[in-house]
């Protein structure tokens, strides 16, 4: 087999390969015709780098749908770790590549491998991107809502952090748990720190603590500047209650967890009581006159 020169990823600091053989940088350059002929022609199709990388997470990683599809027909490994734990499906994750994503899913690709401290699961993947239909499939397909990564905490805290708010919608409304903490930090910490107002706007709406304290004993407020939308936002949250309304919602989602969509569609309920227990229509965002 071919041996190319060595060169350092782009994606998840994987570090140097020093073995990259023709069918990895095939299938990394989306040739799929070359891949198809190298593979007839008997190259390994599980043949890994000094880091453990094969050609299928190279597919994946670079959003090739017809080569990773090419490599999984030819016997590729679907679950295969690199040396620091990513499996393909986290690099098509990461990618954004639904269609990566879908078929690896279809070969029986394990939507919750375990976590390593090098290494975010799938959605937590999914929701650094922002794209929100592969979010959408990883909960779709059993991913963990309170996955913890050793970095980034459950997925709802990177999806904050990264300023993704359709994608923290969908862990929301999924059932994520809005007080979940890292080190006594709230999504609502994050939130603040970027100053989406938006953002603060949903977790609050989903119940989110505004007097949680973090380590520093700061409240997500601290982390506003005076006088912004998103300070103003969180001192008004912290002085007025929310409403009776709103508290029903929060209840009502709470008790049912992770089965609060299924449950909530099948309530005969009228269109607009559906919108509002779903958080279907967002709500106006912060005043900054507040």
């Amino acid at each position: 087999m071919e041996v190319t020169a060595a060169r350092r990823s782009f994606l998840c600091d994987i570090g140097l390969w020093a073995d990259r053989t023709a069918l990895h940088e095939a299938a990394s350059q989306g040739r799929a015709l070359q891949l198809q002929q190298l593979l007839e022609r008997g190259a390994p199709v599980n043949m890994v780098t000094v880091d453990n990388i094969t050609p299928l997470h190279e597919a994946c990683i670079q959003a090739h749908p017809h080569c990773a599809r090419l490599l999984l027909e030819a016997g590729a490994q679907v679950d295969v770790r690199t040396i620091h734990g990513s499996t393909p499906l986290c690099n098509a994750c990461a990618s954004g590549s639904l269609e990566c994503a879908k078929l690896l899913l279809e070969y029986g690709a394990n939507v919750n491998p375990s976590l390593t401290a090098l290494t975010a699961s799938p959605l937590h993947e999914a929701c650094i991107q922002g794209n929100v239909q592969v979010v959408k499939l990883m909960i779709a397909s059993g991913a963990q809502l309170e996955a913890y990564d050793i970095h980034f905490g459950p997925p709802l805290h990177i999806a904050c952090a990264k300023g993704r708010v359709d994608c923290a919608k969908e862990l929301l409304n999924a059932g994520a748990n809005v007080n979940s903490v890292k080190f006594h930090e709230t999504a609502l910490h994050h939130a603040a720190r970027v100053h989406m107002v938006d953002m603060i706007t949903l977790l609050v709406e989903f119940g989110a603590n505004v007097y949680a304290s973090d380590s520093l004993e700061k409240k997500p407020v601290d982390y506003t500047t005076p006088a912004s939308a998103a300070y103003s936002g969180l001192r008004f949250y912290e002085t007025n209650p929310l409403s009776l309304q709103q508290l029903c919602r929060i209840t009502l989602r709470t008790m049912l967890g992770t089965r609060a969509s299924e449950v909530i569609g099948q309530l005969g309920i009228s269109h607009l009581i559906h919108s509002y227990l779903q958080y279907c229509d967002h709500p106006a965002s912060l005043r900054s006159d507040t």
